[in-house]
């Protein structure tokens, strides 16, 4: 009879070996046990007990055959994509965007409408409803989503479960407020700064691949930052940092003195597309209504236009100055709604005015690439690591089957 010791020892080493052949096959897409075998350092009766369990539990299945020399032929293995399903969900001020993937990463339903945040019972009932419209879609419930991940502007506090500094949720700043998205799915749930998913975006799919250190910075209806250090996201003490919106810079601008510009910050009430368009009307282009508008009238080379755009090359050449100062990076990928409409008009004059500003050689300056799917792609990204930990946590060992 094994001792418990010796039970739990084994129990272990199954599960470095499950784990260590399933990141493997995830990696490779698709792979043998002679392969499994000399990538792991794990023997091939090993191999073969480890797939045999990993198959047993639904996780892994075999796909043909691979040739090899002298006629012979190795069996390949796949991960199940219905194996495990991760829902991403981006919670923005104006928008709710929505995508459900499999365990692979390969999105099977998508969704985004105008956004019911304004009271928190409605956003709850929305996001319910969108998950199991995408779960229907798919052809599985909303209890059969493995992991969720929402993306929401301001910092979750762990310790009381609330949102702060994220104004366009009101209600979300009360004592465990952020548990009311455990019933959106039968899953485990996660909540990240949505600035934080998109640089875990660009990290994973867009211009920060392959970057060790570069910043992602968000302007649009607010703004904030991912930072990426050493190639992993930086989120600061109380996962706060990256609130450049409060960055002290704004000269002075009016727009600091009107009512709830300290709950926006500095930057963010004149760097932000209100501020655009703030700046804009105080220069003289009464009629503009949004940035974009904002944006174009300086394409067609209104001057007022123009000047409320180089104005904002200021803002955001001062802060980018301080952030290179402090952290130094490679790149700076631009993203957001401004961003993203002044692409043409900000990143030059940008990288001009950063050379005067710091000592240093700044760094790159990029329009990201993601466009509005940043978030949820980052979403997506973290959201299938932590997948695949939770579906190998959830299989029965051989013993309880």
């Amino acid at each position: 009879m094994q001792s418990s010791a010796t039970a739990s020892t084994t129990a272990v080493l199954r599960v470095i070996n499950e784990r260590a052949v399933f990141a493997e096959i995830f990696r490779l897409g698709k792979a043998s046990r002679p392969e499994l075998a000399a990538i792991t350092g794990l023997s091939k009766p090993t191999v073969a007990i480890t797939l045999n369990n990993l198959e047993e539990a639904g996780l892994v299945r075999q796909v043909g055959r691979r040739a090899g020399p002298a006629g012979r032929s190795a069996l390949l293995y796949e991960v199940r994509p219905e194996a495990g399903y991760v829902l991403a969900v981006d919670i923005g001020r104006a928008f709710v965007r929505t995508a459900l993937a499999d365990l692979v990463g390969d999105v099977v339903a998508r969704k985004e409408e105008p956004s019911h945040g304004y009271r928190e019972q409605d956003l709850v009932d929305q996001l319910a409803r969108l998950a199991g419209e995408l779960a229907g879609a798919a052809g599985i419930t909303r209890d059969d989503i493995t992991l969720a991940v929402f993306g929401t502007p301001g910092i979750h506090d762990k310790t009381d479960g609330s949102l702060h500094l994220a104004p366009n949720l009101p209600g979300w700043e009360r004592h465990n407020s952020v548990a009311q998205l455990a019933g959106i799915t039968g899953g485990t749930y996660v909540v990240e700064n949505d600035t934080n998913l998109a640089a875990i975006g660009e990290a994973t799919y867009g211009l920060g691949r392959g970057v060790r250190h570069f910043v992602y910075v968000q302007i649009g209806t607010g703004t904030g930052m991912g930072i990426v250090i050493d190639g992993k996201l930086y989120r600061g003490t109380r996962g706060a940092a990256g609130e450049i919106g409060y960055m002290p810079v704004g000269d002075g601008d009016p727009l600091l003195e009107e009512p709830g510009s300290r709950g926006r910050g500095m930057f963010e009430s004149v760097a932000s597309a209100a501020g655009v368009v703030a700046t804009s009307h105080r220069l003289g282009l009464v009629d503009a209504t949004t940035a974009k508008e904002v944006l174009d009238a300086a394409r067609a080379g209104d001057e007022a236009a123009l000047r409320a755009v180089d104005r904002e090359i200021e803002y955001v050449g001062r802060a980018l100055a301080g952030v290179t100062a402090v952290l130094d990076p490679e790149l700076v990928v631009l993203g957001g709604g401004v961003a993203g409409h002044a692409g043409d008009l900000l990143a030059g004059p940008l990288l001009e005015r950063l050379d005067r500003l710091v000592a240093m050689r700044p760094p790159r300056i990029e329009v990201s690439t993601l466009g509005s799917d940043a978030v949820l792609l980052g979403a997506l990204a973290s959201g299938l690591t932590a997948a695949r930990d939770l579906v190998l946590d959830r299989a029965e060992p051989p013993s309880a089957r």
